[in-house]
């Protein structure tokens, strides 16, 4: 099976619930450069979060802005998304590219050493999500906290782009990239505003941390 080549591509931002607005805030991803967005909406009719999917792929589409969906490669194909990330409790991988096609990016939820090397050893995965690497409330029931020292572990055996989730906020940047992530990711950070302007801010302060 075909599988993409992915260099590491910096800042990933989730949209789940943006104060701004999902287009407000797709809008301001693509102003600042970034190259992974996920959209993460797990309570939503599907008419609604196709809707939004569209609504979100219409701005990112002819930009550097990677489109992902969450968990629904259906949602993904019918709103013509670069990529679909699924977790360990979704369809695995295989009947993922079945629906999607081989030039599709699909993501993998990783949140365990033995669960990351069994997704980088697999065919189909183009990246993987490694965490929680701090508690989080962005999810009802969150899994257990893999911390910096497995985080480390992970990026020493990848060779894959890992993005580094979960409970990160600025005070906890340093840390994560201490330990060699290049591909961090924070939700509830960027999501919680309600102020474009400080989104931007936000996202912005995050790159230049990184060096994106």
């Amino acid at each position: 099976m075909k599988q993409i080549i992915m260099d590491n591509f910096g800042l990933y931002v989730i949209l789940t619930r943006p104060a701004v607005g999902h287009v407000a805030a797709a809008e301001i991803a693509v102003r600042c450069g970034v190259r992974m967005l996920q959209l993460r909406e797990k309570n939503l009719p599907d008419n609604e979060l196709l809707h939004i999917a569209r609504e979100v792929r219409a701005v990112t589409r002819g930009t550097e802005t990677r489109f992902i969906v969450n968990d629904r490669p259906d949602i993904a194909l019918l709103s013509d998304a670069d990529g679909v990330h699924v977790g360990q409790g979704d369809l695995p991988v295989a009947d993922v590219r079945r629906i999607v096609g081989r030039e599709m990016i699909v993501g993998l939820s990783t949140h365990s050493i033995d669960q990351a090397r069994a997704a980088l050893a697999s065919e189909g995965v183009d990246y993987i999500g490694f965490g929680p690497v701090y508690p989080t409330t962005t999810k009802a029931v969150p899994d257990p906290v893999v911390g910096t020292a497995l985080l480390r572990e992970v990026l020493g055996f990848a060779q894959l782009p890992v993005v580094a989730i979960g409970g990160i906020f600025p005070e906890t940047l340093p840390a994560v990239l201490a330990a060699g992530a290049r591909n961090p990711c924070l939700v509830r950070h960027f999501m919680e505003t309600a102020d474009p302007a400080e989104m931007e801010r936000r996202i912005r302060e995050i790159q230049r941390m990184i060096g994106a």
